[in-house]
């Protein structure tokens, strides 16, 4: 049975790898193990290992920390419910987002902002 940490930690892999731009093989090759095991990782069915999830954040080029935001204590079981960073038409569109310069990109996000409120 995944432990939902687990679970979150795979998600959170999943989700910098997709806006990395990165395949699972890629990853995969930085870190010096097959693609079979990212897909376990990601998935949350096996526990990712400090000194591998240390080689994971470099490869990514993020801290540690970041496989854990969004996971607290009262959250922990219910981690799975509620992540707008599963669904995939979201992580394209901060995808789509960060590849915008960013003069424009503050234009749009204010923009999102105004509508967001007027809704």
């Amino acid at each position: 049975m995944k432990h939902p940490v687990d679970a979150h930690v795979g998600k959170r892999i999943r989700h910098r790898r997709w806006m990395v731009g990165m395949t699972q093989q890629q990853l995969a090759d930085r870190v010096g193990i097959k693609f079979q095991q990212i897909q376990k990782y990601e998935t949350g069915m096996n526990r990712v290992s400090a000194s591998r999830l240390w080689d994971i954040a470099d490869a990514l080029g993020v801290q540690i920390a970041f496989f854990f935001e969004g996971l607290s204590d009262e959250e922990a079981p219910a981690v799975a419910k509620g992540d707008i960073m599963a669904d995939k038409e979201a992580l394209e569109l901060v995808r789509s987002y960060y590849a915008i310069p960013e003069a424009q990109r503050r234009r749009l996000f204010d923009l999102a902002r105004v509508l967001s409120d007027a809704a």
